[in-house]
């Protein structure tokens, strides 16, 4: 369920224990005498510690899955049917304690707030990051709100971003708030939008990236790109628009159609553009311009200003949950990012000089 529970850029914390569709917590094989019921029913009888309501809004959500495919609280089971719970967060046998962190509170009402993640914060507790996440930060922000529990899955986080990709992110306060937003996540109804700086320029101002979004064969830690007709990974589209041109590098705009792991990254790797910066996809090295050692030392200058991949949420868009009304937000470039492109525009600019 990744495009409704994790975003694109999935914490780097957590992604060598994570699945590609998100964290599975329960499964079951249907027994071969088993006769036709609702799945919802089902579970009822299989699931202990859990409410028919309960295991219909984690349906809603796309959380119950016949055959690692998401099914309806109708579903009728058949004999040799795996029936699986998959969540948002991996298990744990933590509690989530309440950390008071600076958070960039950029909208909130009585059901959801959004925020704008700096680069460096772990979204979730998890792979040895068991404190300092924004999980604990919102555990300390919402302590007052006594319908939110930092521990119970069905409110919280609807998307993540990586641990140093900065931007926007949206957050649920209540349950009915969570599965009306992932559902929009679902179903693609939401807009997000990033600004990535890449290696390379591009041939023409805009095109589509499409391609199977799944593990790396050899590094459990990357995700690669496949065939969008084949069996592995996930169906993944990246719209893109250039909005800067600089020579070696090129800052990008870039449109999710869906919500995979890494999808940015891997998509504009495959794709021969590599994120500035990236050091997962090879974004460290110099990949375009001189092999001068001023332009090392150009090159070097701007990774100690921007030591994280260049990848920024910068525009958010739902409907909210309660009302029915088009939200949309948009947050400025964080200053690292703001100085990368500076100093790539002050390089471009005499580089045209020189030319001159």
């Amino acid at each position: 369920m990744e495009d409704i529970l994790l975003d694109d850029e999935l914490d780097d914390a957590l992604l060598e224990e994570q699945s590609d569709e998100g964290y599975e917590h329960w499964r079951i094989e249907v027994d071969k005498g088993q006769s036709s019921v609702r799945v919802d029913k089902f579970l009822m009888d299989h699931m202990p510690g859990t409410s028919r309501n309960r295991i219909q809004k984690a349906a809603e959500a796309g959380s119950i899955r016949a055959n690692d495919k998401p099914i309806k609280s109708n579903y009728k089971v058949k004999a040799g049917d795996i029936i699986t719970l998959v969540l948002d967060h991996p298990k744990r046998d933590w509690e989530i304690i309440p950390e008071d962190l600076p958070l960039d509170v950029v909208y909130e009402d009585e059901v959801l707030l959004v925020i704008n993640k700096p680069a460096g914060l772990v979204v979730h507790p998890g792979c040895g990051n068991y404190s300092g996440t924004l999980v604990n930060a919102l555990a300390w922000h919402l302590r007052d709100d006594k319908g939110f529990d930092p521990n119970d899955p069905t409110v919280g986080l609807v998307h993540r971003i990586d641990k140093d990709t900065s931007g926007l992110l949206v957050i649920a306060k209540t349950a009915d708030a969570k599965t009306s937003l992932c559902k929009q996540f679902f179903y693609h109804t939401t807009r997000r939008e990033y600004n990535a700086l890449v290696w390379g320029p591009f041939a023409d101002d805009e095109g589509t990236i499409t391609g199977n979004i799944g593990r790396h064969a050899k590094d459990r830690l990357q995700m690669d790109v496949y065939p969008m007709d084949g069996d592995i990974g996930k169906p993944a589209i990246t719209h893109y628009k250039v909005l800067e041109r600089f020579g070696p590098v090129t800052l990008v705009e870039c449109h999710l159609e869906t919500g995979r792991t890494h999808q940015i990254r891997a998509h504009m790797r495959h794709i021969g553009h590599p994120l500035f910066a990236d050091e997962r996809y090879g974004g460290c090295q110099i990949l375009r311009g001189e092999q001068t050692a001023s332009y090392k030392a150009f090159i070097h200058n701007c990774l100690a200003l921007c030591p994280r991949q260049a990848l920024h949420a910068k525009t958010l868009g739902f409907k909210h949950p309660t009302t029915g009304k088009e939200m949309f937000f948009s947050s400025e470039l964080p200053e690292d990012f703001e100085a990368l492109l500076n100093k790539w525009r002050t390089y471009s600019t005499s580089q045209l000089r020189n030319k001159n």
